[in-house]
């Protein structure tokens, strides 16, 4: 056994025998009392507090060894399922095969209703997996009729498609980045192909918003996985256009660290009492509430992608003056997926 469990088990033990030890000083202070007020030997004293002390450690030392056992066959229980108890049941007194038989059937009642939360929670998982990638459909063939009309409306209405992708897209990087053992589909990649495709993507935004793009070629290539690097990118190209009502979004390779791109905007900005918390899930700070535009998720994706690339996101604003995020595209080895 080793050493702390040796040590939590004297423990428990100490304190399953105190009123047993409670009971025996007690006794020890009443006879000592008679002795000393009634002027009789104290060496027979001594010698009655020797036997007694003797059939007490006697007594300890058996209820030790079956204490022990007692508590090896619990402590065993946090190790074993419905299927393996019965093997330990077969080591068990009658008193312990009743609380063996008690914990079986909440094992089978836990595993049960674990099964029925998995299953659930799957067919959930899988219906709305299914409904996003099929709520794509509508949304394409939307886009294409738009895409023919010179009406203002039609403009308008390509601008909400964009968002409503946005976010259908963000949902379903939840859900993969949600899955364990996913792998990364790693290769050397050309930063700036994938920025010009999320410009594209952008494009009516810009002109609707009538923001300026500062894009300098960064002339990069890096190891990591396309496809979630450009999903990278265009949430925080989204949320530069998010909050930024006017003015300049600028793309370019710092000059200090060759290896971050930037993306900066002259946008609202984050409170610097936000900015510690930015990347929590669900919290979408003041600009969050008071625009009504924030879900609260896309940070957080955007630091999970990060993470699961080996890139390192850093972001650093001032309210009013705008938003700078640096993208650190060296790929670090991880130990896990957080």
């Amino acid at each position: 056994m080793h050493k702390e469990s040796t040590g939590a088990l004297l423990k428990s033990f100490l304190l399953s025998v105190r009123p047993q030890l409670i009971v025996f000083l007690g006794i020890v202070v009443i006879f000592g009392t008679v002795y000393v007020l009634n002027r009789l030997p104290l060496t027979l004293f001594f010698y009655s507090l020797q036997i007694s002390a003797f059939l007490l450690l006697i007594y300890l030392l058996i209820h030790y060894f079956y204490y022990a056992k007692r508590y090896k066959l619990i402590n065993n229980l946090q190790l074993v399922n419905a299927s393996n108890l019965e093997e330990v049941q077969q080591t068990a007194d009658p008193a312990d095969q009743l609380y063996i038989e008690k914990m079986k059937a909440l094992l089978e009642q836990l595993r049960e209703s674990e099964n029925f939360h998995a299953e659930r929670q799957t067919d959930q998982l899988d219906y709305f997996t299914l409904w996003l990638h099929q709520i794509k459909t509508p949304i394409s063939a939307i886009s294409l009729l738009t895409q023919s009309s010179q009406a203002k409306e039609a403009k308008q209405v390509s601008q909400e498609l964009v968002r409503l992708e946005d976010y259908t897209h963000m949902a379903l990087n939840y859900i993969k980045l949600e899955e364990p053992g996913a792998e990364l589909d790693l290769s050397m990649v050309d930063v700036d192909e994938l920025i010009k495709k999320v410009i594209k993507k952008y494009s009516i935004l810009f002109i609707y918003k009538g923001i300026k793009l500062d894009y300098q070629p960064l002339d990069m290539q890096v190891l990591s996985d396309g496809k979630w690097l450009q999903n990278l990118l265009e949430q925080i190209l989204s949320n530069s256009l998010k909050y930024t009502p006017a003015g300049t979004i600028s793309i370019y390779q710092d000059s200090e660290n060759p290896e971050t791109m930037v993306i900066e905007d002259t946008g609202i900005g984050i409170r610097s009492e936000d900015l510690p918390k930015i990347f929590n899930k669900g919290y979408s700070g003041m600009n969050g509430r008071l625009h009504e535009k924030s879900t609260g998720l896309g940070l957080f994706l955007s630091k999970k992608i990060c993470q699961r690339l080996g890139h390192q996101l850093a972001i650093d604003s001032q309210p009013g003056e705008g938003t700078r995020v640096a993208i650190n595209l060296v790929r670090e080895e991880l130990n896990v997926f957080d």
